[in-house]
């Protein structure tokens, strides 16, 4: 198992009633959550709750966690994404209560000699390392979407309009679709961060980097990217965790 620390810090922040966010990380290290749901009123929450709970589930009936072959690891991160999926979109459809609901998810899993990230929908997972901070995950967004045709700048892309508009999430059809899991060999002294958007609505990327490569242990690491994040007019939920790795 690759030796990893962890920290994580959720808050509803100043312009929401209720956190639709959820975040978990396994006391064993073997795998870390974070959710963004939506879908108004306790939808969201319910829909986040759903999944940070049904896909490690899913994945400690799958995986041993000690070194599984890299396709097997992305097998059952899709399955288990699969399965949240199908349960949420069940649930919206027979309680009127949860018609519609959806939620994000980025994921982290620790499979002994390797990382494996992956998300669906707007979290994020970043990856700091050797001084150089980058995404992991591709947004499944309008904005994302029209980037990647060149249709829009990245500077266009932060105020888009199309900003927050998902075309893929957990609790729809396409939801089911998998994690875009990839592998990551893991250095000792990288330093990884799963965020909600309210994360990076804001904090600036090489602020959070800034913070990440400033701070003694994750607790810290997580605590100041939030704060940072509220003091920067972020007007959503604000989650954020963090991983060391230290061998």
């Amino acid at each position: 198992m690759v030796r990893v620390r962890s920290g994580v810090v959720s808050i509803t922040g100043d312009f929401r009633e209720n956190n639709e966010d959820n975040a978990v990380a396994d006391p064993k290290q073997r795998f870390f959550l974070v959710a963004d749901g939506m879908g108004g009123q306790a939808a969201g929450e319910k829909a986040s709750s759903l999944a940070v709970e049904l896909i490690p589930q899913k994945l400690t009936q799958a995986l041993q966690f000690d070194g599984d072959a890299p396709d097997r690891v992305t097998d059952a991160i899709d399955r288990a994404v699969e399965f949240a999926n199908s349960e949420i979109m069940a649930l919206g459809q027979v309680d009127p209560a949860y018609n519609q609901m959806g939620t994000t998810v980025a994921i982290l899993v620790n499979d002994g000699e390797m990382l494996f990230v992956g998300g669906v929908g707007d979290s994020r997972v970043y990856r700091l390392s050797g001084g150089k901070f980058e995404q992991l995950t591709t947004d499944h967004s309008l904005t994302q979407a029209l980037r990647d045709a060149g249709t829009i700048s990245e500077e266009e892309a932060r105020n888009h309009r199309y900003k927050n508009v998902l075309y893929r999430y957990l609790g729809t059809k396409d939801g089911g679709r998998g994690a875009d899991c990839k592998p990551v060999k893991p250095v000792a002294g990288d330093r990884f961060l799963l965020c909600s958007d309210g994360v990076t609505d804001g904090c600036e990327p090489a602020k959070i980097s800034e913070l990440l490569a400033a701070a003694s242990d994750p607790q810290q690491a997580a605590e100041s990217v939030v704060k940072a994040a509220q003091d920067g007019g972020s007007r959503d939920n604000i989650t954020c965790l963090v991983v060391f790795v230290d061998e």
